[in-house]
């Protein structure tokens, strides 16, 4: 895998994946884009996300939505790492299992998300979830 990251102005920079995607960062200074951890840490969530759902869909659970709230804590002094994350799934659906989600979150963490597992070389990362009962279509 390859990807080159080219300086626009100021605090703004493009990263462009071997994929052909674009990708718009910013240091955070601005404001414009989300910064390089920020990235990070959306990134472990998608990862994740993408596991959880496969895994739910293959298990014939009537998902609506899957989200996924992240949040983290970075070291006080630089390099300002992350030190705590946590991934907080919300899935809403119809007689979503309760058991089925909580092993889809396993597997993800444990096995198939590779962002989380490099992360948890030096980050300690947790997971919780929650099943919302869906509406009615």
């Amino acid at each position: 895998m390859q990807a080159n990251v080219k300086w626009v102005e100021g605090d703004t920079f493009i990263g462009r994946s071997e994929s052909g995607h674009a990708v718009v960062f910013d240091t955070g200074a601005d404001g414009t884009a989300p910064s390089p951890m920020e990235m990070v840490l959306m990134s472990a969530g998608c990862c994740s996300s993408v596991d959880v759902v496969s895994i739910l869909k293959k298990a014939k659970q009537q998902i609506e939505n899957v989200e996924v709230k992240l949040t983290s804590e970075r070291a006080k002094s630089a390099p300002r790492v992350f030190t705590k994350m946590n991934l907080h799934f919300v899935v809403t659906g119809t007689d979503v299992s309760e058991k089925h989600l909580a092993r889809a979150v396993q597997l993800s963490a444990e096995k198939y998300c590779s962002v989380a597992l490099m992360l948890d070389k030096s980050v300690k990362i947790t997971h919780s979830h929650e099943v919302v009962a869906g509406g009615v279509k």
